[in-house]
């Protein structure tokens, strides 16, 4: 398992999708500051604090056709280089030299996101059909702050 990537892109936007590029941001308990969700239903709270997803995922689906880019799904951290399959809830994150993460759950995908999809099938991101290519949620366990291109790893057991 690939434990080392790094942050490819940080998302924030006032509310919905897409959410678009800024260089960094502070990561709070309640997540990325000055980002925004309009369904507080089913999306913030601490144990959905941040949406990450994966930039190789992202890759093949463009491969297949699909017309999305980082951040048109709603995810705060697009990251890279990592063994997406192998995250889980219960799976621990690095950001940088200061945020911690515990991932919580995979997250379920709407329909405000399927006109990225070239067949509209949004369920292309769903763990429970396509295990390895859902977004996953995280709570925050030590605040900071990210920057495009800081590190992004799995800690040592028990580091």
């Amino acid at each position: 398992m690939n434990s080392i990537g790094h942050i490819a892109q940080i998302n924030a936007s006032s509310g919905g999708v897409p959410k678009l590029p800024v260089p960094a941001g502070e990561v709070t308990m309640a997540g990325l500051a000055g980002d925004r969700q309009r369904n507080l239903k089913f999306h913030g709270g601490p144990d959905r604090a941040l949406c990450l997803w994966s930039l190789e995922v992202i890759e093949q689906l463009r491969q297949e056709g699909h017309p999305i880019a980082p951040g048109s799904v709603g995810e705060n951290l697009t990251l890279s280089g990592l063994d997406w399959a192998s995250l889980a809830p219960g799976s621990q994150l690095c950001l940088g030299d200061q945020v911690r993460l515990e991932i919580t759950d995979y997250a379920t995908p709407c329909r405000t996101i399927m006109k990225w999809f070239s067949d509209r099938r949004f369920s292309r991101i769903s763990h429970k059909h396509h295990p390895g290519s859902s977004r996953l949620y995280a709570r925050v366990l030590q605040e900071g702050w990210v920057r495009t291109g800081d590190r992004a790893f799995v800690p040592a057991a028990g580091a």
